[in-house]
């Protein structure tokens, strides 16, 4: 009898585990193949020029018009221009502080050149990173840090109005 019963309990456990159960709106996974609703971005709407001719002409690798910008989006939302954004053009009110940063020149290959140095002084920084595990960037940029409290310590005392800084 007391083997029957155990037999029993042990079938009615083993199926209920066995069960999905009802997960509803704890399980946040997504159950299908659908689209993520966080992902789709409504296009622009299509505005049609009153003049034919001020069109611009096609180049290949152009962004349409229409297409969704969420980033120069942004920058407009939050009191920016969006032609800040163009990779390869500088704005106008920049044109100054470009030419005088460039007055002595300008390297090609700045960022090729940044990279193998920035390689070279972490090298020498861990060069017996095998004793303290492997490679560490803060540890190695440790001495070139900026202690923000500090800072801010520094420019209170000469008088600087610092509003937006936590008080201490």
């Amino acid at each position: 009898m007391m083997t029957r019963l155990f037999i029993c309990i042990a079938t009615m456990l083993t199926l209920a585990a066995c069960t999905s159960g009802d997960r509803g709106l704890r399980d946040l996974r997504a159950s299908g193949g659908g689209p993520d609703e966080f992902r789709v971005m409504p296009m622009a709407p299509l505005v049609l020029p009153a003049d034919t001719a001020t069109l611009p002409t096609p180049t290949p690798g152009a962004g349409n018009r229409a297409d969704p910008a969420p980033i120069a989006d942004a920058v407009v939302a939050l009191g920016g221009s969006a032609n800040a954004l163009v990779p390869n053009g500088v704005p106008v009110r920049d044109g100054a502080l470009v030419a005088a940063a460039s007055r002595n020149g300008v390297d090609p290959a700045i960022r090729q050149t940044l990279a193998s140095e920035d390689e070279a002084f972490r090298t020498r920084q861990s060069r017996f990173g095998f004793f303290r595990g492997r490679d560490r960037y803060f540890r190695a940029y440790a001495r070139q840090a900026l202690d923000a409290y500090a800072e801010l310590t520094r420019f209170r005392n000469a008088g600087v109005a610092t509003p937006s800084a936590p008080p201490q």
